[in-house]
């Protein structure tokens, strides 16, 4: 997961904003990923639906804990500390491994991010440390020096090789067209005797044709972002860049063992981290939780899709790529404590121990446990190129608890449904939900708007979570099964997040939008 910032869609960088103005803002819409297409005209999730046929049929659910893999939680927000998973089987704060499970006062989760005193907040991208891996390992050798059994492995790393370096070009880039608009808005400034705004944007007198383009752009910029909101934006963004840049060129493997304790290269090891569960930055894991189980009918804030679950806070992913070895042990972790449902809303395009987090993937089937993955934000097509985790295994086989999710829009026009950033495969992504302009918590008790696939897995997963508690006799894969008989279609011409017209079906496999409302319909009339 890397931190966003609406800048990025004008500097070229593939990455979605969290701090988006909202096409949907005004209380009749916070809550529109709950609405149905058929009661409401809206593709959300039906959940409001759902629960009003639950209910006339008498149906009681049982709670179901959905474990959160993601930046850390603030567990005692106001719509969140209600519905934060307790391990009961642990004394808090008293400094005894009470469970026996080898993690001291996990009492809501564990942090695979940190240390005695300090945590994980930036780290290199997965790219950026096989490359220092792989480089080290063939430093000063060239392909004649290669021995037989290593020239596959050889061949990866020219490919790693051209990648990290075409990367580090595109961040340099990245970072010198940021540093272009702070400097503008410093020349805006200087001319105008007052504080950047839309005025003094439009009454500067540009010297040059770079200006005169920066100002341009300044227009498209201050359509989405309020001038007063910019600098803060600008500084956020280079620090963000700066960081990647950096820890891109330095060993983020002695980083992280300086500051966690572990050897991050060591699989075997499984008892590392501590029990700080919101870590430097949990706004995209609070944002997340809340979509999932932000307590419903409390008259405040927002109502999460799911109304009898508790979030188990697992951290284990960064600014910058999450490692192999802390996602499978979380995965673990979850399965372990009774986790039904597993969000996951991160992925990353380069691992170098995807066996170990297939073996995750397999144990949890193996307990009946639920894999909900977002599928990206790069706007690229699945079936082409995967990202990881994956639910296609080595061993050949496809995982069958395992959902793979699109982001959608609230818009009803072919044009804009679909979220112009979301990966997408006719093969590898199920179907869509609900990912732009979502409402949910964040941290300092606070909300905000977000989009990515990173909404649109949570809101999956609640719908999942839904299903799990009121029907708890299916089984992950069938939970999986019903979710993609019951997606609500949509038969017209969209627009493809690659720009090109299509058909849903060639978007991704059910051809439809996830909906709970349809799914309980189907359970209830089975019954």
């Amino acid at each position: 997961m890397t931190k966003n910032f609406i800048l990025c869609s004008f500097v070229g960088l593939s990455l979605v904003s969290f701090a988006q103005k909202s096409e949907t803002e005004g209380p009749e819409n916070l809550n529109w990923y709950l609405k149905d297409p058929k009661a409401d005209g809206v593709y959300g999730t039906g959940a409001t639906k759902a629960y009003e046929m639950l209910n006339a049929a008498g149906k009681k659910s049982t709670t179901v804990i959905v474990a959160v893999i993601d930046s850390g939680v603030e567990t005692d927000h106001p719509d969140l500390k209600n519905v934060i998973w307790v391990n009961e089987d642990e004394i808090p704060n008293n400094g005894i491994d009470d469970d026996k499970n080898g993690y001291i006062d996990d009492v809501n989760g564990w942090s695979f991010l940190g240390g005695p005193t300090e945590d994980i907040d930036q780290e290199a991208l997965e790219l950026a440390r096989m490359y220092r891996t792989e480089s080290a390992y063939f430093k000063g050798k060239k392909a004649e020096d290669i021995p037989s059994a290593e020239l596959a492995r050889f061949a990866t790393y020219e490919k790693i090789k051209i990648a990290f370096e075409k990367d580090i070009e595109e961040k340099e880039s990245s970072l010198k067209n940021v540093r272009m608009l702070a400097d503008y808005m410093q020349r805006v400034e200087q001319q105008s005797g007052t504080a950047f705004s839309k005025e003094t944007n439009a009454a500067f007198l540009p010297a040059t044709e770079t200006d005169k383009r920066i100002q341009n752009r300044m227009k498209s910029i201050l359509l989405m972002i309020p001038a007063e909101q910019l600098n803060t934006e600008i500084a956020g963004a280079l620090k963000s860049m700066q960081g990647s840049l950096d820890m891109s060129m330095r060993d983020a493997d002695s980083i992280r063992t300086a500051i966690v304790g572990d050897n991050p290269n060591d699989l075997t090891s499984k008892i590392y981290g501590c029990n700080r569960y919101e870590g430097p930055d949990a706004m995209h894991g609070t944002h997340v939780s809340g979509i999932i189980a932000a307590s419903r009918g409390n008259g405040m804030g927002i109502d999460g899709v799911a109304d009898n679950v508790r979030i188990m806070v697992l951290r284990a992913v960064p600014d910058g790529d999450e490692r192999d070895k802390d996602v499978a042990n979380a995965i673990i972790y979850a399965v372990d404590n009774g986790a039904k449902v597993i969000n996951m809303s991160f992925g990353k395009y380069w691992t170098p121990n995807k066996y170990y987090v297939d073996a995750a993937i397999e144990y949890a089937r193996s307990k009946d446990v639920l894999l909900v993955h977002a599928a990206g934000n790069d706007a690229k097509n699945k079936d082409v190129e995967d990202s990881y985790p994956t639910r296609r295994l080595d061993n050949k086989t496809t995982a069958p608890n395992w959902i793979e999710v699109g982001a959608s829009s609230s818009s009803k026009s072919g044009k804009k449904i679909l979220a112009n950033f979301s990966n997408y495969g006719a093969t590898t992504v199920d179907f869509f939900a609900p990912g732009v302009d979502i409402y949910s918590t964040v941290p300092d008790y606070n909300y905000e708007n977000a989009s990515g696939t990173s909404m649109a897995c949570p809101a999956t997963a609640g719908v999942a979570a839904l299903i799990r508690s009121y029907f708890p006799e299916l089984t992950a894969a069938q939970v999986r099964e019903v979710l993609m008989a019951t997606t609500a279609p949509y038969k017209k011409t969209v627009v493809a997040p690659n720009g090109e017209k299509a058909k849903m079906k060639d978007l991704c496999i059910t051809g439809g939008f996830v909906n709970a409302a349809n799914a309980v319909a189907y359970l209830l009339e089975k019954k």
